[in-house]
């Protein structure tokens, strides 16, 4: 993990942590590293969520790109795919997004996307670390002509809708469905993109204030979406986070359907069309181990990676796999976006079901979940720290993963966006594994808390 930059970009308590003074320095080091010497006044997008903190570091960015000579384009509340999409769109050297994702508004955080769309490998962004935190060279201080310009893009929210619209082969008419928006960025484009698909809409959480983002709502709080659902007999409901990079879905009966019963659902379907390229499905170490059970039995390759849909994109490009993804929501279709998308997960998601005229129910029971026990644990910087080294930890995990045998597995890690260990039991008795997650849990909240 980097000294900044974590899983999923520079993160913490909005004006504390991430002061403005550490968002300038980002922005003057990201358009040092990613921009060509020859090129005079790189381009540069913002987009940002819904927080209250975003226009604050927005300027801070603005000062610290233009003080190197980098003209920023101002696509304002956009998910962040849409930076994704629209900085190759608009041919920018660079694309950054204010967001701290699921998190609650106090944080947010910085992520970088390349002139390809993709967030940035370790190497880049240990880069523009060394520049801000160990002076790896002076920041670039051009003539007075030579500082960057401001300008606003109106249409940046409506050019990705209109995007996605343009990748789902077989819309939505005759659906009712309910979009939690969470309060975030997809607040500004859910209802138009759906409702252009043809569906009825029934929005929920769509009104942001600056400080209810992901507010017992969205991707980390289903029960009201699973409700509303059932109540108003709709055929399926989805569920974004606060940057909408990340979809969970809820079928007709009001019951979750994770991102690994998604990705299984939709990479069956890929297969049956002869477009699953490689045979294969990429996830994580924290894929249920049901899913692996499901590509055995469908005759398709599972490939794991490190936590992080940064990961999963890497495998994918490396071998030419076109989706994978999180049980948290994050899918990459590569065929249509270089990151994960809340929205055109969801829409493909729908536009299948209805293609086949079939229950989101019935698709969800072509994987089987192993039961799952996942606590967090909050732990000090110190115990972050120590997390690799610490012997007791380490011997417990050993004891426990000779206990599960091959009935279970163990994984036991460092948030890479938060100040947590998380650790999640997965295997065949529930309560087994529940009795020896907390165990665990007991044993690394005593020994890092």
């Amino acid at each position: 993990m980097g000294r900044l930059f974590g899983t999923d970009g520079a993160r913490g308590v909005a004006n504390t942590e991430l002061t403005i003074e550490l968002a300038m320095n980002i922005g003057r080091a990201a358009a040092m590293v990613l921009t060509s010497k020859e090129v005079e006044h790189p381009t540069i997008l913002i987009g940002k969520d819904t927080r209250l903190s975003g226009d604050m570091l927005e300027g801070a960015l603005i000062a610290g790109l233009c003080s190197v000579g980098a003209n920023v384009k101002l696509l304002g509340v956009v998910p962040t795919p849409a930076v994704a999409y629209l900085v190759k769109k608009y041919g920018a050297d660079a694309g950054i997004m204010i967001s701290a994702s699921h998190n609650p508004f106090e944080f947010n955080g910085i992520k970088i996307f390349s002139s390809q769309g993709y967030k940035l490998p370790d190497e880049l962004e240990e880069k523009i670390e060394a520049i801000i935190l160990d002076g790896a060279e002076p920041y670039t201080i051009p003539a007075h002509e030579g500082l960057g310009t401001v300008e606003t893009i109106e249409t940046a929210a409506d050019e990705y809708v209109e995007y996605v619209a343009s990748t789902v082969d077989f819309d939505l008419t005759g659906m009712e469905v309910a979009l939690d928006c969470s309060n975030g960025s997809s607040s500004r484009t859910a209802e138009k993109l759906f409702t252009k698909l043809g569906a009825k809409v029934h929005m929920l959480f769509d009104a942001p204030d600056g400080v209810n983002i992901n507010t017992n709502c969205g991707s980390t709080h289903m029960e009201t979406l699973m409700a509303y659902v059932k109540e108003h007999n709709l055929q399926a409901g989805l569920a974004f986070d606060g940057d909408a990079d990340r979809c969970l879905a809820v079928d007709e009966n009001g019951e979750l359907v994770d991102g690994d019963f998604i990705i299984a659902i939709l990479a069956e379907d890929l297969k049956s069309r002869n477009m699953l390229k490689n045979n294969a499905v990429v996830g994580t170490v924290m894929t249920n181990m049901g899913f692996n059970k499901f590509c055995e039995n469908n005759g398709m390759k599972f490939v794991a990676t490190a936590v992080g849909d940064r990961y999963v994109l890497e495998e994918m490009l490396k071998n030419d796999y076109n989706i994978g993804g999180e049980q948290s929501g994050h899918v990459i279709f590569l065929d249509h976006a270089t990151t994960g998308d809340g929205q055109l997960t969801g829409a493909h998601l729908l536009s299948l079901l209805n293609r086949r005229q079939e229950k989101l129910s019935s698709l969800a029971k072509l994987m089987q979940r192993y039961p799952q026990v996942l606590i967090n644990v909050k732990i000090s910087n110190e115990g972050k720290a120590k997390f690799k080294t610490d012997e007791v930890v380490k011997e417990a995990n050993e004891r426990i993963t000779a206990t599960l045998g091959n009935r279970g597995r163990i994984l036991v890690r460092a948030s890479g966006t938060e100040p947590l260990v998380r650790v999640m039991l997965e295997g065949e008795d529930y309560d087994e594994i529940s009795a020896l997650a907390q165990e665990m849990a007991d044993i690394v909240k005593e020994r890092l808390g």
